[in-house]
């Protein structure tokens, strides 16, 4: 992998996790809409449905739909989080095998972060941070991300006022197929 494709993977992973920790200012709706894009493929069609997604919308329509969606009154009717996907509840043994893998590469849940490790955008930062070793971020993204991912995008396609989430889900969701392409493709 070259330095560019690791420091694009890296950005997108940011981006991702940026959108997903919470909604979006007016500033970044703004440079998601005027960003530049070259290239075909599944990542550049994701992107070009957001970027529309992000002209179409304003700060105060997102962050009324992340609320809807990913707050909610009570329980969420989007869940972000990992153990919830993988054992039906919060704080079970996905979430603590997790902070076991973090402990162990170094990585540590920020003291002014009120969202668990195993909440999307934690997930991402960490991607974004486990740049230079391929067998790392492989195995950390196998384990962590891809077992659930999926359920994630399905439950925010699924939901009756998901519009601009239905986008970032979208680039989430390819992002993550090719992830996982590319990971499958690299020997153990």
């Amino acid at each position: 992998m070259t330095e560019d494709e690791e420091y694009a993977r890296s950005e997108l992973y940011g981006l991702l996790s940026m959108l997903f920790y919470g909604p979006p200012s007016q500033v970044v709706l703004d440079l998601i809409t005027d960003a530049a894009i070259e290239g075909e493929g599944v990542l550049a069609d994701a992107w070009r449905v957001l970027q529309r997604a992000s002209g179409k919308t304003d700060q105060d329509r997102a962050k009324d739909e992340y609320e809807t969606l990913f707050i909610g009154v009570g329980k969420p009717d989007v869940m972000l989080y990992g153990s919830y996907y993988l054992s039906g509840f919060l704080m079970e043994k996905p979430l603590a095998a997790l902070r076991s893998d973090l402990a162990r590469l170094g990585l540590e849940r920020s003291e002014h972060l009120s969202e668990s490790e195993d909440h999307f955008a934690a997930l991402c930062d960490a991607m974004r941070l486990l740049h230079g070793s391929i067998a790392t971020q492989k195995e950390f993204f196998t384990t962590h991300i891809q077992p659930w991912a999926r359920q994630l995008f399905e439950a925010i396609d699924a939901h009756p006022k998901a519009a601009y989430y239905r986008a970032v889900g979208n680039l989430a969701r390819n992002f993550v197929e090719v992830e996982t392409q590319a990971f499958d493709m690299i020997g153990e």
